[in-house]
């Protein structure tokens, strides 16, 4: 019997030790308590990681080998949270509080003769300096949220891998050069709504990817965009000085970009434009109505990643006759990297990759297990209402295992 509860002593440690840890907290500004949305959550030293969502609050699963590892909770302006894993769980830590860099509560004077367009200039010309010039693979979660008329209609969810290349310049801007392989899906029955013809049938997730602007080179090398470009205050990023230039003129476009490299490390876009028309449907046309857009990249191994991307997209549908509103369409997207490999030994092949038409038709049986320990971005309280339109006839939980 001493034997046996000898062995189960080092059995049992053993297994648990092999187990998935979960890290479940808010992150907060130390000073006003205000909630940090889209904060960096990782291991130091691995390409794992989540972000936070509009809310500040992530849940965070990672082996228990990472244990004994650093934390790192990292946001524009802010410092870096850095604490041994070990420490945040067995203390139940569920709020993180990040503290502003000295230098964003300084009043910045800008001591070089760099213009905002000058600063752009340089970001561009060295994106196959900063990015990735060899094969990598990113590990990722997508998401996207339809609605119609104020009420959310569907929703479809994929945990994916994304072979590249590299960032190399392509020569068609609109041709998805990454590989993709859909590893789950799952989805809500909102796809079988009238409403879904309305939205593209296309893969989505293809469009999203086409949204990265650094990858496609779809910021132009423009004279008269770089005379627009305006210098802001510096602002601080991962214990380095952060370059912001922004341009408000035809569109609003506000680039993030690292004083002692010049890489582009976040990119937030909105457009102006309105009432273009785009197609037609029946007795309706679709005029476009705005698109929102953020693309944040993180450094490994000395790379610039993606890190996450989110894309908010508006369309009106009118009576072509009368040319009365009849109903507003949204299309809210994200895609979340929580792991890169920058040394891939596979690659994805042309028999593994998704198909080029609607992710809803491309799904599979409902793996809870599998979603249970992966890394999604945690629903916020505005969820709610998608969660109440959308399981207006059942659970969702039950939709996902209908599907």
């Amino acid at each position: 019997m001493k034997k046996l509860l000898f062995w189960l002593m080092i059995v049992i440690p053993a297994v648990s030790w092999s187990q998935n840890l979960t890290i479940s907290a808010r992150v907060v500004d130390v000073e006003t308590g205000e909630r940090l949305g889209f904060a960096s959550i990782g291991i130091k030293g691995f390409a794992i990681g989540t972000i936070s969502n509009g809310q500040g609050e992530f849940d965070f699963h990672f082996a228990a080998t990472h244990r004994n590892d650093i934390l790192v909770v990292s946001m524009m302006g802010y410092k870096n949270y850095e604490a041994p894993v070990w420490t945040i769980i067995d203390n139940n830590v569920n709020v993180i509080r990040l503290e502003k860099s000295s230098i964003e509560l300084q009043e910045i004077v800008v001591s070089d003769t760099l213009t905002g367009g000058d600063i752009l200039r340089i970001a561009l010309s060295r994106i196959e300096e900063n990015y990735p010039m060899e094969p990598f693979m990113l590990e990722g979660f997508y998401r996207d949220v339809k609605k119609v008329g104020g009420t959310y209609i569907s929703l479809l969810e994929a945990a994916v891998k994304i072979y590249d290349e590299n960032y190399s310049e392509p020569r068609n801007k609109m041709k998805l050069r990454e590989n993709v392989q859909l590893i789950e899906v799952r989805q809500s029955l909102g796809y079988e709504s009238k409403f879904t013809k309305y939205f593209d049938q296309d893969n989505l997730l293809e469009d999203l990817l086409l949204h990265n602007n650094i990858r496609y080179r779809q910021i132009e090398a423009d004279d008269e965009l770089f005379a627009s470009m305006k210098r802001e205050k510096n602002s601080f990023f991962n214990d380095k000085e952060i370059y912001v230039v922004t341009h408000n003129e035809t569109n609003n476009l506000k680039l993030f970009i690292e004083k002692h490299n010049f890489s582009i490390i976040h990119l937030e876009w909105e457009s102006k434009g309105y009432g273009e028309e785009m197609g037609k449907k029946k007795n309706l046309i679709s005029k476009f109505a705005g698109l929102k857009k953020t693309l944040d990249f993180k450094r490994v191994n000395g790379k610039m990643f993606l890190n996450f991307v989110s894309v908010t997209s508006k369309v009106n549908w009118y009576d072509i006759g009368s040319n009365e509103l009849k109903f507003e369409t949204e299309l809210f997207q994200q895609l979340l990297i929580n792991n890169v490999d920058p040394k891939p030994k596979t690659r994805i092949t042309s028999t593994e990759k998704m198909r080029n038409y609607g992710l809803q038709y491309q799904d599979r049986p409902y793996n809870k297990v599998f979603w249970d320990n992966y890394n999604v971005i945690k629903e916020t309280p505005l969820d709610q209402q998608v969660l109440a339109d959308l399981e207006k006839f059942s659970p969702l939980e039950s939709q996902f295992q209908e599907y």
